[in-house]
Parts: C-alpha cells; sequence; structure tokens
C-alpha cells in the first residue's frame, strides 16, 4: 500500500508544480527529491519541528529511525492520510493533506513522541510534546494512545491527556479536550472508541469511556461513559439521539438535530 500511495503523492507532485510554479521549489524539496514516503514525511516534520535548540537534521535522524524500527507507522501515517481525504471536502489530493494540514503533522509528530515514550527517552519525548504544541497548537501528551485513520481537523487548541486512547477510525474537531477531572493520579482520561466523531469545542473528563460510533455535539461537557452509536450535547452531556450512520468519524455531520 505504502507504494502505491508514494507514487500516488509523486504524481501530484508533478501535477502541482506544473499548475503552480510559484510552490516547484518547495514541492521539489518536500516531496520529489526523496526517493520512499518514510524520507519525505520525516523531512517536513522536521523542518517544521526544528528550532534553535534542536535542529531539524537531528529532528530528521529521529523521524526515520522510528520509521526504519516501526513500520506500522508509517501503515498508520497512509490511513491518516486517506481519512483525510475522503472526510473532508474540502480536500482534494493527498498532497494537500500532506503539505498543509497542521492537524495531521500534529498526530505524525506524537507517533514519534510516543515512540521515544515508551523507550524510556521521557525527556526527549516531552520536548517533542512541548514543540508539537508550540508549532501546531496541539498539545498531546507523548503517553496517550493514537490509532489511525484519524483526523484532527482544525486542530487548533486539541488538548490530549496523558493516559487517553483515540481508537482507529475517529474524527476530532477543533478546541477539543479529553482532559482530567482535577489532580488525581492514574488512570484519568477518556477512552474514545472507533468510530466516534467529536464536535468542536467539547470537553470530556475523566476515565470514561465514549462508546463506538457515538457523537459528541459540539460545545458539550460529557462527565459521564457515553454508550455506542448514540448522540450526546449539551453541559453536562445527555442523550439527544442516535447518529444516522453507524461511523459518524466518516460522514462528519456535525447537526445533532439531524439525528
Amino acid at each position: 500500500m505504502t507504494i502505491e500511495f508514494w507514487q500516488r503523492l509523486k504524481s501530484e507532485a508533478q501535477t502541482l508544480v506544473t499548475k503552480e510554479p510559484l510552490l516547484a521549489s518547495y514541492v521539489h524539496k518536500c516531496i520529489l527529491a526523496h526517493h520512499n514516503f518514510e524520507t519525505a514525511l520525516s523531512f517536513i516534520l522536521s523542518t517544521k519541528l526544528a528550532d534553535d535548540v534542536m535542529g531539524s537534521l537531528s529532528l530528521r535522524e529521529m523521524f526515520e529511525q522510528s520509521y526504519l524500527l516501526h513500520p506500522e507507522i508509517v501503515e498508520a501515517v497512509v490511513g491518516d492520510v486517506e481519512a483525510v481525504y475522503n472526510r473532508d471536502p474540502a480536500v482534494h489530493s493527498y498532497l494537500t493533506v500532506l503539505l498543509n494540514f497542521k492537524g495531521f503533522h500534529a498526530i505524525q509528530v506524537h507517533r514519534l513522541a510516543h515512540q521515544l515514550w515508551l523507550a524510556g527517552r521521557h525527556d526527549l519525548a516531552l520536548f517533542i510534546q512541548s514543540r508539537n504544541s508550540e508549532v501546531f497548537s496541539v498539545d498531546i501528551h507523548p503517553a496517550a494512545r493514537i490509532g489511525q485513520g484519524v483526523m484532527f481537523d482544525h486542530a487548533t487548541g486539541i488538548v490530549v491527556g496523558e493516559t487517553a486512547v483515540i481508537e482507529n477510525n475517529v474524527s476530532v474537531m477543533q478546541s477539543v479536550t479529553l482532559g482530567g477531572t482535577g489532580n488525581e493520579a492514574g488512570d484519568r482520561h477518556p477512552k474514545i472508541k472507533e468510530g466516534v466523531m467529536i464536535g468542536a469545542g467539547a470537553k470530556i473528563l475523566g476515565n470514561i469511556t465514549i462508546g463506538k460510533g457515538a457523537k459528541v455535539g459540539a460545545g458539550s461537557v460529557v462527565l459521564n461513559d457515553v454508550p455506542a452509536h448514540v448522540t450526546v450535547a449539551g453541559i453536562p452531556a445527555k442523550i439527544v439521539g442516535k447518529p444516522t450512520c453507524q461511523s459518524p468519524c466518516e460522514t462528519m455531520n456535525q447537526n445533532i438535530l439531524e439525528d
């Protein structure tokens, strides 16, 4: 899948170079100068993340090593690109997601931080988290677990706590918090099951579960478990209906009045 995906990206890049000459140099550096997807992605992320303390070369080496040791990460990245492409009507190419979507970028930076965390390199992982927050305005603790096919749409202001879990095929809008309820220790953050869509500005707090295929309305405050395949909204959130499909993350219908 990755080889076919890479061939499509290169084809889209060549088309963009012809269509928009002012972007030719940028697209060449990000895509066409590389021999595979992993090196291109490493270049893009390290260039965006670099600062005076941690240069792009050191970051690029970390990303490339992570992809070499954990090829499943690359498969997850492909799933994330396809998720955005399929769910966002404003997106008309894979290349747009790869080059321009900071929600996508933030998730991929988190994947590196998570691997560093699992390897016991906590200080470096926290540094990567900090840069992720500064650059993309998305704050994900390195210990948080995120599946594939995940879309952070617009993404600004998303916060994901240490013990949070986001399963495969989930869509999260801007300003969403997956947080705790105080200064308690241990397992204290939400678990988001497959197929869920979380509307803009929703706050999901505590060690609670948002069931498979559920929808959380924009601006809601969720403090209790949410059953599978229901729509919740309000402060505090209550069940107000049922999504019209099994996977709200895919249709992205945020109008809860239609449920």
